[in-house]
């Protein structure tokens, strides 16, 4: 399911507006974590190539690489775990039903978690590198 091809009947039970929400709130991790990816290629170039001699501390181009890794994994996870989704409307009882809805939870954690220590390191290098940057001039 797509997050623009996804529509909310009254007719649509509880269950399957949780699973409708939770389709949504995927495609926007995803989405957030392809961001997340492209910011963390364009913070590690900064490390490497403009502040490469202002930068006294190499951990920190290290964790970046690091949480790289770890975005890419997690991102990887997130579109497996997408394209298992597809088989929610074979789901013919409750327990099946909760099986995906526990399963998103636990994918709603490692999200979170996930975003927080990227959020903290990029926090921490910012508070680094404040005063670090020389601007041009425009005349």
């Amino acid at each position: 399911m797509k997050t623009e091809n996804i529509q909310i009947f009254d007719h649509d039970t509880n269950v399957d507006v949780t699973h409708k929400i939770n389709t949504m709130e995927l495609d926007n991790w995803i989405s957030h974590l392809k961001y997340i990816k492209k910011e963390l290629s364009n913070l590690i170039n900064i490390c490497k190539n403009e502040l490469k001699d202002k930068l006294d501390d190499k951990s920190v181009v290290d964790r970046f690489e690091k949480k790289e890794i770890e975005n890419e994994t997690l991102l990887n996870a997130l579109n497996t775990y997408s394209k298992s989704r597809l088989n929610i409307i074979e789901c013919e009882d409750t327990q099946c039903d909760m099986i995906y809805i526990t399963e998103h939870e636990s994918y709603r954690r490692s999200y979170l978690y996930h975003l927080d220590k990227y959020r903290r390191l990029k926090d921490e290098f910012f508070n680094k590198v404040q005063g670090k940057f020389t601007f041009l001039k425009v005349n």
